[in-house]
């Protein structure tokens, strides 16, 4: 089976990365190896900090859940490389019940592709014509089970003739020159004493005792002894060419593991061919792809962790299969195609769900996991003075901290130091935890930076607005907004860009300069989103 991602939402914070992290670490601890954390954004400042505190790497990148190539039950039948006998692919189909094959080169790169209809025309070919160029010697006595006669003085690799079975006008048949022909013949010692004299190109003599003197020829000929007899050994001899000088080698349509099946669609649309290679990352040859493969594709596999909204969620989740949910936000907008486990509690970190799962399943956190599970606790709570928190969050963060031996206090002084403030982009520090929320008919983005000095970040107001106004417009938002909450204040700084009457209305604070000091406001899901929607529902 295909990885469960575990992920957050887009612009993740703490308590959504370390959840990532926990949640998949507990299901894997229960044998269920499937699973793996992943994120949707990039790390911010504060989620780097702790992860490399307590010694942990950051989730895999995921940029989108679109079905991809890699996602189908996709063939895979052998490959064969070039210079393999139309021989041994005709059987290789024939025994794997495919109708066509790719080709590959010797780094297993894609050749070309040879399907059961290049074998019948060619076959039908050689009614008409009974010449053959530079045949290898190698796959004409693999083809014709056979050995070389005189393998002790012959050493040319291929052979080229007009081919004949021996009838007594066999040899002496007008050719031009006279080497330039390829004799099957049986038991017939005078047939072959002439040919030998003729110098022939080469000899095939079926169903034969060799007699001495024909092996210690010197004669530039090829002998061949083979056990069929001259009628099998006249139609296979055709089959024991390369397949490279019949395969399809222009025009072929391939895809890539990581295509999209969207896009893969319209491709196949528009081309009338049944299979296709499929490639790896390498351009190496993993599979064959057909138009029934699409018709069940397999979805990835996803649990949704501290989000449970569509906007906040991996691009493509309508192609996914959702496993799992598992939040602490308010109920929002997925939808999904069969029953499945929800968790969602009121709480003021999905950790403090998640450490409560570890309890109920029996599985003690690693001293390091514990230490990151409890930082995502005081972050997501803003030090446990945010009033989503609740006793709850406190108790399992003291419970974390005692297994990890380590200090809350002291974690949460490093949280909320916001480092090189007066360095980072502009985009950088609002995009640190950034969400995008649709209330009524209103589309409003809004950035939260928890600190311990807001000092340095409001000297950057200008820099600030002038951002918020860009993205106003390029977004077609109805507010932007930035809160800049201060742990030792214990408020919040509100920067926005929109209506000064709706944000008096929401807030009752009378706004200076598109800004406002909002006491005891620490948290944007209950106290700014409620406001907002209060406003315009």
């Amino acid at each position: 089976m295909s990885d469960i991602f575990v992920t957050g939402h887009r612009n993740p914070d703490t308590d959504s990365i370390v959840a990532a992290i926990s949640y998949a670490a507990l299901r894997n601890a229960l044998g269920d190896r499937e699973y793996k954390a992943a994120r949707i954004g990039s790390i911010n400042d504060e989620t780097a900090r702790m992860l490399e505190r307590f010694g942990f790497e950051a989730p895999v990148l995921i940029k989108n859940m679109r079905t991809q190539v890699c996602d189908l039950d996709y063939d895979r039948p052998p490959t064969l490389h070039s210079t393999v006998t139309m021989d041994l692919a005709w059987r290789t189909m024939r025994d794997v019940a495919v109708s066509s094959l790719p080709i590959v080169d010797d780094d297993g790169g894609l050749f070309g592709l040879l399907s059961a209809g290049d074998i019948a025309g060619y076959s039908m070919q050689t009614i008409y014509q009974n010449r053959i160029d530079e045949l290898p010697v190698f796959n004409l006595l693999s083809v014709l089970e056979g050995r070389l006669v005189n393998e002790n003085s012959f050493v040319v690799e291929t052979v080229s003739g007009e081919l004949s079975i021996a009838v007594p006008q066999a040899i002496d048949a007008p050719v031009g020159d006279g080497r330039d022909r390829i004799l099957i013949c049986g038991e017939q010692p005078e047939v072959i004493a002439e040919a030998l004299e003729k110098q022939i190109n080469c000899l095939i003599i079926c169903q034969s005792e060799i007699r001495p003197e024909w092996a210690a020829s010197t004669a530039n000929t090829c002998i061949v002894s083979t056990p069929l007899d001259a009628r099998s050994a006249a139609r296979l001899i055709y089959l024991a060419l390369p397949v490279e000088r019949v395969c399809q080698r222009e025009e072929i349509v391939s895809f890539h593991l990581g295509d999209y099946l969207d896009d893969v669609r319209e491709i196949l649309s528009k081309s009338r061919h049944r299979s296709y290679p499929v490639l790896d990352e390498r351009e190496r040859v993993v599979g064959m792809l057909s138009r029934f493969h699409l018709l069940k594709p397999r979805r990835k596999r996803v649990v949704l962790v501290d989000h449970n909204e569509s906007a906040q969620s991996v691009p493509g989740l309508e192609q996914v299969e959702i496993m799992e949910i598992i939040d602490h936000h308010r109920l929002a907008d997925i939808q999904t195609g069969q029953p499945i486990s929800v968790r969602n509690e009121p709480v003021g970190s999905t950790n403090t769900i998640i450490t409560a799962m570890y309890q109920e399943l029996g599985v003690m956190p690693s001293p390091k996991m514990a230490g990151l599970m409890a930082a995502a606790i005081l972050s997501d709570t803003v030090m446990f003075k945010s009033p989503t928190c609740t006793k709850r969050d406190v108790a399992m963060a003291e419970r974390l901290a005692k297994i990890a031996h380590v200090s809350l206090e002291d974690i949460g002084r490093e949280l909320f130091s916001v480092q090189g403030a007066d360095e980072k982009p502009i985009e950088e520090l609002f995009k640190t935890d950034y969400k995008v929320f649709h209330i009524a008919e209103h589309n409003i983005g809004v950035s939260q930076i928890t600190c311990a000095d807001s000092a340095g970040l409001l000297a950057r107001r200008e820099a600030f607005m002038e951002y918020m106004t860009k993205l106003k417009k390029d977004k077609d938002f109805d507010f932007v907004i930035l809160m800049i909450t201060d742990v030792l204040q214990e408020g919040s700084h509100l920067l926005y860009v929109g209506s000064d009457d709706e944000m008096q209305q929401a807030f009752g604070v009378e706004p200076k300069g598109k800004q406002m000091f909002l006491p005891s406001v620490m948290s944007r899901k209950k106290q700014i989103i409620p406001m907002l929607t209060a406003l315009w529902g």
